[in-house]
């Protein structure tokens, strides 16, 4: 084993490297300029802009598929307005709201970029969600702090409990002389129609949709990422083309590409090829697959992975109605508490914007319409991953 991996150190010492920046196609790394993005720039910027006067801007909500560049903007905005700040009132918090898991997290979260008090910080577990929200509240209010909160995939804090929300967008007289202004970014363009009217009259007070990326757009991103990310004459333009092509046929998803050029690189380099060719391309799409898709499922909370697993047992898709009833007979056998019919449905929409399955809505003539829902994850997959899962083993 020693031998093993000396052997690799020093086929990678021998190589050449291709690389100059790898950073540059991380998911964090937002350049100072987004080609293709300026319209939706200058509108949030003008939104913010009163925050510069002492004002509450409005809140804001911005829409559009994965990857069309809805939480890079939104940061090199903010970034550019924290170094506009001569007060120093304003601050920024973001949130990842399904990567946060519940909303308490999601709370704490926000606490956690808050000046809060040594005795009114924000333990893991043992408040209520209500004591939370008014210890941020009176942080923001003690200190005037002026915060723009970005709520990354607010959907999913929405389907959890939109209360929390609601308190949010109604904070004015709890929060002054300092205030609260929401970004909320999502993925589902039907976001909304599961607000309750009285949080989307209060939070949709601004809106942005961005559209997907076109073939060419892409192509123009993808070159302009490659002069920083790689050595020059590494990537050839074929590369960057095929790159551009797979990704657009996803939906115009610029994160894809983005992160389809950084795997090829490291396929390319492990295998000491001189040039990031359109085969290191190819292999880095399949892996991109298959890794996107068992990282979200293992990334699922029980009550989720329990309702895919319902879905398995239909291979040619049904309705919501068939998944809830095998979904509550798992749960049962599992011995979790079984969730509502509505949310259970709620799950099933994070899961059809997560791609993991098709929740398409079908006539059925004077009966009306209805979901007819496919697990998209093959069974193989699915049982390898969530068999990792000893809770779930037997199910599965």
């Amino acid at each position: 084993m020693a031998d093993a991996i000396d052997a690799i150190f020093n086929k990678t010492k021998k190589g050449r490297a291709l690389f100059q920046d790898r950073n540059a196609l991380s998911t964090e790394f937002v350049p100072d300029r987004l080609p293709f993005r300026e319209t939706q720039t200058t509108n949030i910027a003008q939104v913010l802009a009163p925050a510069l006067l002492g004002s509450k801007p409005s809140n804001l909500l911005l829409y559009g598929k994965t990857g069309t560049g809805k939480t890079a903007v939104a940061a090199l905005v903010v970034r550019k307005l924290l170094a506009q700040d001569d007060t120093k009132r304003i601050l920024t918090t973001y949130v990842n709201c399904r990567l946060a898991g519940t909303e308490y997290l999601t709370l704490a979260k926000i606490a956690e970029g808050l000046p809060m008090d040594e005795d009114k910080k924000i333990p893991l577990t043992g408040l209520s969600l209500g004591e939370v929200v008014g210890r941020i509240f009176k942080t923001i209010s003690k200190h005037e702090i002026h915060l723009i909160l970005v709520l990354d995939e607010i959907d999913y804090l929405v389907n959890t409990n939109d209360d929390t929300l609601y308190k949010f967008t109604r904070s004015g007289e709890n929060t002054a002389p300092g205030f609260l202004t929401i970004i909320g970014i999502s993925n589902d363009l039907r976001f909304k129609d599961g607000l309750d009217p009285r949080v989307l009259s209060s939070l949709g007070e601004e809106e942005l949709v961005f559209p997907p990326y076109t073939t060419e757009e892409l192509r123009s991103i993808l070159a302009e990422r490659t002069k920083i990310a790689f050595r020059p004459g590494v990537v050839p333009e074929s590369t960057i083309n095929l790159c551009a092509a797979l990704a657009a046929s996803e939906h115009g998803d610029a994160r894809r590409a983005i992160d389809m050029l950084r795997v090829a690189g490291e396929v390319a380099e492990r295998e000491g090829r001189q040039r990031v060719d359109e085969e290191s391309i190819r292999k880095a799409s399949d892996k991109i697959e298959r890794d996107t898709v068992e990282e979200a499922l293992q990334s699922l909370p029980l009550q989720t992975k329990i309702i895919v697993i319902a879905a398995s047992r239909f291979p040619g898709g049904t309705s919501t109605g068939e998944v809830y009833l095998a979904y509550t007979n798992l749960a049962k056998k599992s011995g979790v508490e079984v969730l509502t019919q509505r949310r259970v449905s709620g799950i099933v929409a994070e899961l059809d914007v997560l791609g993991l399955v098709d929740a398409a809505v079908v006539s059925k003539g004077r009966r009306g319409r209805t979901k007819r829902i496919k697990l998209l994850v093959d069974n193989e997959t699915l049982a390898r991953v969530i068999g990792e899962d000893a809770r779930l083993l037997e199910l599965v």
